[in-house]
Parts: structure tokens; C-alpha cells; sequence
């Protein structure tokens, strides 16, 4: 795929993104979905059902640390039980409904893991649901839109347990597999990984505004 560069020695895309915009790209097909990823590795895209094309902004450090110190925690609890992979932002699924979307963390079983061959995993967007999945939402983050992903994306396509963290109003959210939501209001709890996560638990503390207490 072509590009042109500009002054500033960027494709036009990556200067669209490196000023803060999101770029919206609409009908595209899988395949020329994965030539676009192929061709801008270092840029987070998602594909929604309908070939409509998300590249968002890097996020801000606040948001960046929170999320490191998310996949740290799950990595750790998945590392001493010996259970499942762990995998970053910058991982694309492939859902049964089309999409390919990238949580902020996610959790895929062992025996889910077992039925993929792996190539599947080296070389291809993982085609698997995550068995869990958690958001963190960034400051420039719609609720709503993020609310809309967790239920609609998330949990309609299969997976079992997910966690929005809105560090910004102190809140978190639940989405479970039966259709079930709880909200939870305040940092000085935590969550728990329920059956689907047995034995892990999240300190929202953790997770609070940089320079808060």
C-alpha cells in the first residue's frame, strides 16, 4: 500500500494520529484491513463488524501506565496458576460477529489456547474469543461508547467476564456472560475474577489518577 509522506516526514495518517485525531475509515474489507495493519504496525486499529476502520491516538502516559500495571497483575496471577495467556493492547481478535478489536488486556484459557495451532497465534490476528477482557477508559473515552463496546462486542460475541475501569469518575463496571451488570462505585474495592478468574483479585486503588491518593 502506498503512502505519501508530508513536511513533517509522515504518511498522512500517522500525522493525522501523532496530532491527537482519530482516523475513521469506512467499508473496508478484512484483507485490506490486515494490508493497513501490516503497513502501520506501530498504529492500534480496530475493524468493526460493518468494515468500519478505528486508528486511534497512542494514549496519554497516565493512561499507559494504568494499563501496564493492569496487564502486570493479570500476568502475574496467570503466570503462578498456570492458566491461560495474557495479551496486550496492541492484540488483535478476531470475533465470530467480523470485528477485530483489541482490549486493553485479555485473558484466553488453556484449553481455549489448545485448540489453536500456532501459527494461528504468531502470525494472525487470534481467532478466539478471550475468555475475559478489561477497558480502562482514557480521557478522551465517550462512557458510553465504551459501555455500548463491553456489552455489545465483548459479551454478545462470547466472552465470559469483562471490566470497564473509569479511573476518571472512580467507577467500575462487570459484564458477565449471563447478561448480568454490577456497578461499583469507589476505588477502596476491588474485583474479583469470580470462576472465570478463580483466586484473582484487583486492588481499584491501584488504578486512581496520577498524584491521587
Amino acid at each position: 500500500m502506498a503512502s505519501t509522506a508530508s513536511a513533517t516526514g509522515l504518511s498522512p495518517i500517522q500525522e493525522i494520529v501523532e496530532l491527537g485525531g482519530e482516523v475513521i475509515v469506512k467499508g473496508l474489507s478484512k484483507q485490506q484491513f490486515c494490508k493497513l495493519a501490516e503497513h502501520y504496525p506501530e498504529l492500534l486499529m480496530e475493524r468493526e463488524k460493518n468494515g468500519t476502520i478505528y486508528i486511534m491516538t497512542p494514549v496519554k502516559g497516565g493512561s499507559g501506565f494504568r494499563e501496564s500495571k493492569l496487564s502486570y497483575y493479570l500476568t502475574d496471577w496467570a503466570v503462578k496458576e498456570g492458566r491461560g495467556m495474557v495479551f496486550s493492547p496492541s492484540t488483535g481478535f478476531d470475533l465470530p460477529d467480523g470485528a477485530t478489536k483489541s482490549p486493553d488486556v485479555a485473558w484466553v484459557s488453556s484449553e481455549k489456547m489448545a485448540q489453536l495451532r500456532p501459527e494461528q497465534v504468531e502470525e494472525e490476528f487470534i481467532p478466539a474469543v478471550p475468555d475475559f477482557v478489561a477497558e480502562l477508559r482514557s480521557k478522551s473515552d465517550r462512557l458510553k461508547k465504551l459501555q455500548k463496546k463491553m456489552k455489545e462486542t465483548w459479551i454478545k460475541n462470547g466472552v465470559r467476564l469483562a471490566w470497564l475501569i473509569d479511573p476518571y469518575e472512580e467507577k467500575a463496571y462487570i459484564y458477565r456472560a449471563d447478561g448480568s451488570r454490577e456497578a461499583v462505585a469507589g476505588f477502596d474495592r476491588q474485583l474479583s475474577g469470580e470462576e472465570v478468574l478463580p483466586g484473582f483479585v484487583l486492588a481499584l486503588s491501584e488504578f486512581r489518577l496520577l498524584g491521587k491518593v
